[in-house]
Order: structure tokens, then sequence, then C-alpha cells
């Protein structure tokens, strides 16, 4: 039972892996929703353990999906490496970003990333020859799992993808996971509650800052290059500073400092942004003011939420217990 409890959080995001297929039609939008929720993850870890709220998630979105979709159409490389290529690129333009940004605390840190993320859309805008400018890369086909040669998994259908992409965020939850339970893990939410006193101590904040990033720019990457195999494109918007927006945006909605919610946080946003925009063209009007709603009266996001009415629940069972307990010893 302890060792079940210790791995609550993993056991609890494969029930919705496996939960997902019974509750959602779309074989897509239950993928897109597992592919951000990678992202969110991703930003959690620099948002909720290390106290860094970074705008240039979406340049490691865009880039792994750039890296998929041209190691795809130019090189026919197999899935693998395709994905491969998608994480490595997220991990070193992090790092590159990361070294830079880290230098700056604050409103001066957000502003820098923010920079950054507008100037590698520009950069993805003018060099057409690589990234197909406005139109971006187009027709990248969805290749079959193979490993020396030998077909594993065909993935071509939308729910066959589903559960590739299913194994790969169950892999990613868990590692994820074990990295924020670590020591540096441990360590990243030193220098987010007292930067000062972790230096003080001896740790070397810029470093665990730059590990932070590197890990999460890794991350979104493979979830960019997932997400360009899911529609067959790379476009332009995967860049743009919306991306960022939006996977902060679920971060926040799900609840920081825990990773499980940001799959929360990612499912919430996904599935009301289908709903809504079944309902009313402008939906993102409707989305908005579901966000002021979350940001008033769920400050510590859904999770937090579900903590709150788990406590509440407790408490009166504890309650009852005792009434009980003292009605018990009066009969005695």
């Amino acid at each position: 039972m302890k060792h079940l409890m210790h791995h609550r959080f993993t056991i609890m995001a494969a029930i919705i892996a496996i939960a997902l297929p019974m509750f959602l039609k779309s074989g897509s939008l239950a993928t897109e929703l597992l592919i951000f929720a990678m992202a969110a993850i991703a930003c959690n870890l620099l948002l909720g353990y290390t106290g860094l709220m970074s705008f240039g998630q979406g340049i490691f979105y865009g880039l792994g999906s750039y890296a998929t979709g041209l190691l795809v159409l130019n090189f026919n490389a197999p899935l693998l490496v395709t994905l491969l290529g998608s994480l490595v690129i997220g991990a070193v333009v992090a790092g590159f970003v990361g070294w830079f940004s880290i230098r700056q605390r604050g409103v001066y840190f957000v502003m820098l990333t923010l920079a950054f993320s507008q100037m590698f859309y520009f950069l993805a805008y003018s060099l057409v020859d690589i990234t197909g400018g406005d139109n971006g890369l187009l027709g990248i086909s969805r290749p079959s799992l193979e490993i020396f040669g030998n077909v594993i998994m065909e993935i071509s259908s939308p729910w066959q993808y589903y559960g590739f992409v299913a194994v790969i965020f169950l892999v990613v939850f868990a590692v994820m996971q074990r990295i924020s339970e670590s020591k540096f893990g441990r360590t990243l939410l030193a220098i987010r509650d007292n930067e000062t006193r972790a230096a003080a101590v001896g740790y070397n904040v810029k470093a665990f800052k730059l590990a932070a990033f590197v890990v999460s720019g890794a991350v979104t990457g493979l979830a960019g290059g997932l997400h360009a195999l899911l529609a067959g494109i790379a476009p332009l918007s995967s860049i743009e500073y919306h991306v960022s927006e939006t996977i902060l945006l679920m971060t926040v909605i799900g609840g920081t400092g825990n990773l499980f919610a940001s799959v929360i946080g990612a499912a919430a946003y996904v599935i009301a942004a289908d709903w809504l925009a079944s309902i009313w063209p402008r939906w993102m009007l409707l989305l908005g003011f579901l966000l002021i709603a979350v940001t008033l009266y769920m400050q510590k996001g859904i999770w937090g939420l579900i903590e709150r009415i788990a406590d509440a629940i407790r408490q009166r069972g504890d309650k009852v217990r005792s009434e009980t307990l003292d009605a018990s010893k009066e009969q005695a």
C-alpha cells in the first residue's frame, strides 16, 4: 500500500490515459489532450518548481514540430529518430535561451523570454526554404513504429496513434515525477521559495535553473514533434506567442507545484475549448470569462480546489468518527 501511495500520481495519470477513449469520441482530441498535458508538465517544472514564468515555451514546441517535419520530409527518418530529434532540438535551444534568461529576475526575465519568443517566430517566418514560412511544413506523414526494420506498431489511425502517444505520455510523466521528487526537484523548490538562501548554503542556482530549462525544453520539444505527426503539418502558428500563452494557462488552471495538476489543467482547457467552439464561433470570449473565474476563485487551480474538497470531507469524517466514539464511551 505504501508503495502504491508513493506512485499515486503516476497511477492516476495512467487511469486518465486509459479512461479518455471511453469518454471522448475523437481520437485526435484525446491525443491532443495528452500532448498538451506533456507541454504543461514541462512548463510546471519551470513555473511551479523553479518559480520561472517563461513565455518561451512556444519556441521549443514550435521547433520540435519543425524538427519532426524536416526529418520526415527530407530524410524519411524512422519514427523514433524524428521524435528524438524534436527532443534534442528542444533541449539545445532551451539551453541557449535559458543561459541568457536566467541572468535576469522578475519582470526582466519574463520580458527576455518574450523577446526570444518573438525573435524565433520572425526567424521561422523569414526562413521560408526551411520552415515553409507562412504555409509551414505540409504533408508530414506518420511513419510506423519500427525497430531494426521490423514494424512494431501501426499508428496510421487516430486511435492507434493515441495508444502510441499515451505510452510516451506515461513514460514522460513517470520520469518528470521522479525528477520532481528527487534531490534536484527539492532544490528547485528551495530556489523558488528563497533563491538567496539557496545560494548561501552552496547551491549553484544558475546551474539548477539552466538544467530545469533544458529538461522543460526537451519535453516541450517532444510534445511539439508529436503534434506535428498528429496534424500532418508544422504550421507557423506552432511557434508563435499564443502557444506559450496557452501552455502557461493550462499550467495555471490545473495548479502549480504538482505535475498531475498540469494534466488536469490541460484536460480542462482542451475539452472546454472543444465544447465552447461547438456552441459559439467566438468561443474564446467565453473561455476568457472561464479563466477570469478560475483566477478569482481558484487561485491554486483546479487541483487546489480538489484538495480543499478532500480536506473538508476528511475533516467531516474525522468529526463524525469522534462524535461516534464519544457517544459509545457515554453508553459504556
